[in-house]
C-alpha cells in the first residue's frame, strides 16, 4: 500500500482563544519535520481520554508556550496531505530533558480535563422540560459542542427541574433516565443510545482497506452490567484518524463479517520509525445482541449487503470528518 507511506503530522499548540504555533510542516529549506512519537488512548466511557506525546528539538519559545496554564494541543496525523484529527486536549504535564545530543519534550494530554475538573452548572426550568434541552444547556455552560446519535430518544421531566453541581453528574443522571451513554471525544460531547454507534455512517475495515493481520476475538464485560459479557474483536489497521470512538464499522475478514461500533481506540505513531497504526476494540451493536442473543451470530451479514450500506454512507464520511475538526476547534478555541 504505497499510499500508506510518507507519514505526516501537524501539532498545534496554544492557549484557548490565543494564537498558537504549529509544528510538523516542511519547507524547501527544512525538508524534515521534527521527530514525534505518540500513544493515545480513547474509550466510550465517561472517564478521560489520555495521551502521551514525545517531540524532539522544540524551540525555547514553543516549550514556554506548552508550560502555560490550560494549554491546548491538537494533533492531526496521516499520510501525505490526508491528515485527520486524532486527538485534542489540555496539557496536564510536560518535561524537557536531553536525549543524547537532542532535546526531548514529553507532553501528557487529557481530552476533557477542564470540562470534567472545573465545570459546575446551574440550571432551572418551570413546567415540562425535555432532557435534550437540559443536555443542550449543560453543554453550553461547560463550553463543549453536543452531538447526538441518530436514534437517541429523550424523555420529558414533569413539574419543573433544578440542578446545581458538577456537569458530569447531571449528564450521567440524564443519560440514566433516557437509556443513553455520554463521553467527550476531542472536545465534543457525544450522547448516544446504549450499545450503539453515534451515527449511521459506516467505515469499512478489511485487508484491502488497511487492516493488519487478523481480528482477535475478545470477551468484553458489559459496562452497565458486570455480570454480562459480550463478544468483541480487536483490530489493528494503518493510521486512519477518521475512525473514532462510537463510529460504526463494517468488519470483513475470514474470521468474522459484520457491523460493530468502536468502544476503545489506541493510536500509536512515530514519524521516523516504529508504528503508525490504530488498534480498535469493536463491540457488537445493541440490535445484534437483541435479535440473536449471540454477538457473533447476530453480526453475520452478506458481503453484498455490507458493500451496499457502505456505499450509501460513504458520502457522509467526509462531511463527518470535516465536522469533527470544526467542532474541536470551536470547543477548545485554538486559533490555527
Amino acid at each position: 500500500m504505497r499510499k500508506n507511506f510518507d507519514r505526516q503530522y501537524r501539532m498545534t499548540v496554544g492557549q484557548a482563544g490565543m494564537e498558537g504555533f504549529t509544528v510538523g510542516e516542511t519547507t524547501l529549506n527544512n525538508p524534515e519535520p521534527l521527530h514525534i512519537s505518540f500513544s493515545l488512548q480513547k474509550s466510550d466511557l465517561t472517564t478521560q481520554n489520555t495521551g502521551k506525546i514525545e517531540i524532539w528539538n522544540l524551540s525555547d519559545a514553543h516549550i514556554a508556550e506548552l508550560e502555560r496554564p490550560n494549554c491546548v494541543v491538537s494533533l492531526r496525523a496521516g499520510y501525505k496531505t490526508n491528515m485527520t484529527l486524532i486527538f485534542a486536549g489540555i496539557v496536564s504535564f510536560t518535561k524537557t530533558e536531553m536525549d543524547n545530543a537532542d532535546r526531548k519534550t514529553t507532553i501528557e494530554v487529557v481530552d476533557n480535563l477542564i470540562a470534567l475538573r472545573d465545570s459546575y452548572v446551574s440550571i432551572s426550568y418551570n413546567g415540562v422540560v425535555n432532557w435534550r434541552t437540559i443536555f443542550d444547556d449543560v453543554a453550553n455552560q461547560i463550553g463543549v459542542v453536543p452531538v447526538y446519535s441518530y436514534n437517541a430518544e429523550f424523555v420529558n421531566v414533569e413539574n419543573g427541574f433544578s440542578f446545581i453541581g458538577l456537569a458530569k453528574d447531571i449528564l450521567s443522571k440524564g443519560c440514566e433516565c433516557c437509556g443513553l451513554d455520554w463521553s467527550i471525544q476531542n472536545g465534543i460531547l457525544q450522547i448516544k443510545k446504549k450499545g450503539d454507534a453515534i451515527s449511521q455512517s459506516v467505515y469499512l475495515l478489511a485487508p484491502d482497506t488497511g487492516m493488519i493481520g487478523m481480528p482477535e476475538k475478545v470477551a468484553i464485560t458489559d459496562k452497565n452490567d458486570s455480570t454480562k459479557n459480550t463478544t468483541g474483536w480487536d483490530v489493528t489497521y494503518f493510521m486512519n484518524g477518521a475512525i473514532n470512538i462510537n463510529d460504526m464499522v463494517s468488519l470483513q475478514s475470514k474470521l468474522i463479517t459484520g457491523f460493530f461500533y468502536v468502544s476503545t481506540l489506541e493510536i500509536t505513531g512515530d514519524n521516523v520509525s516504529g508504528d503508525w497504526v490504530c488498534k480498535a476494540r469493536l463491540s457488537s451493536l445493541a440490535q445484534n445482541e437483541a435479535s440473536s442473543g449471540n454477538a457473533e451470530a447476530g453480526s453475520q451479514v452478506t458481503g453484498q449487503t455490507e458493500q451496499t450500506s457502505v456505499a450509501k454512507k460513504n458520502r457522509e464520511k467526509k462531511e463527518k470528518e470535516k465536522e469533527q475538526t470544526e467542532y474541536s476547534s470551536v470547543a477548545y478555541g485554538i486559533l490555527f
